[in-house]
């Protein structure tokens, strides 16, 4: 996979397959629009940017998954020196227009094959990325690869139960797969245990996002890019469905009259 310098972006794109070209292309479609939608992902890359120190000076940090660049800025802003990795060139450029010429490097790259070498950095910060990948070990296992002894890896991925209430919702409509399907805490230990991950430590918290409608969730899941899901219907929803998941939903309606998204959010840490 080619790497990027820190003006342009490659004339070629790395070969994905066609599952992360499909979903490269999905946040490409987002990448100008997703910071309006992605209230949550910023609330989930804050408490894991915590587990950092505030003095980032000397430290050389891969931003993997890093969207539109949000968290490499705040790295930068520690001091860091930052590589921006992505599978979307789109989601890259505008990484590069908020972090500006001369403050990162920036490389397309799928998080289970890093064009990186072997301990190429002090620390690995990626946020809500890694749910994209078929096997949590793989990019694990190349995140520690990368990652010199003595760093840290920083990762932040969605559990089984995430958002439960859509799902609900859809299946009171058809039959169809309309929400990805997540991991169990399970899944995330044995991946750890298939890399040696030995010194390790996972803290799961849920997070609630309140919407005033059903349709409004799903806006901002497709305005942060999140609209791959294997086993989708094909072809558009009508209008009428529509309607017919945002009627199932009221049964989750609160006081205040807002309805929950619920995600299940693990975090995880990893010394090596």
């Amino acid at each position: 996979m080619e790497r990027l310098n820190n003006t342009a972006l490659p004339l070629e794109s790395p070969r994905f397959n066609d599952t992360k070209a499909a979903i490269a292309q999905a946040f490409g479609r987002a990448a100008k629009h997703y910071d309006q939608h992605a209230a949550f992902q910023r609330q989930v890359g804050h408490l894991l940017l915590d587990e950092l120190p505030h003095d980032l000076s000397g430290w050389r940090i891969l931003d993997l998954g890093c969207g539109t660049g949000y968290f490499s800025e705040q790295l930068a802003l520690r001091g860091a020196q930052v590589v921006c990795a992505d599978l979307s060139t789109a989601m890259l450029e505008q990484a590069r227009l908020r972090c500006g010429v001369g403050t990162a490097e920036f490389c397309l790259a799928d998080a289970e094959h890093l064009p990186f070498a072997d301990n190429s950095f002090d620390a690995v910060f990626s946020s809500l990325a890694l749910q994209w990948c078929d096997d949590l070990s793989s990019p694990l296992a190349e995140i520690s690869r990368v990652t010199r002894a003595g760093g840290v890896a920083l990762f932040s991925t969605l559990l089984a139960g995430s958002l439960h209430e859509l799902q609900a919702a859809w299946h009171k409509v058809d039959v169809h797969q309309h929400v990805n399907q997540f991991i169990a805490l399970k899944q995330v230990n044995l991946a750890l245990a298939q890399i040696s991950a030995s010194q390790h430590h996972l803290n799961l918290t849920a997070i609630t996002v309140w919407y005033e409608s059903a349709l409004a969730l799903m806006r901002d899941l497709k305005g942060i890019g999140a609209t791959h899901v294997m086993g989708r219907a094909q072809g558009l929803t009508s209008r009428k469905t529509l309607n017919q998941v945002e009627l199932a939903y009221q049964t989750y309606r609160n006081r205040d009259g807002l309805l929950p998204a619920t995600y299940q959010v693990c975090l995880g840490k990893l010394k090596l």
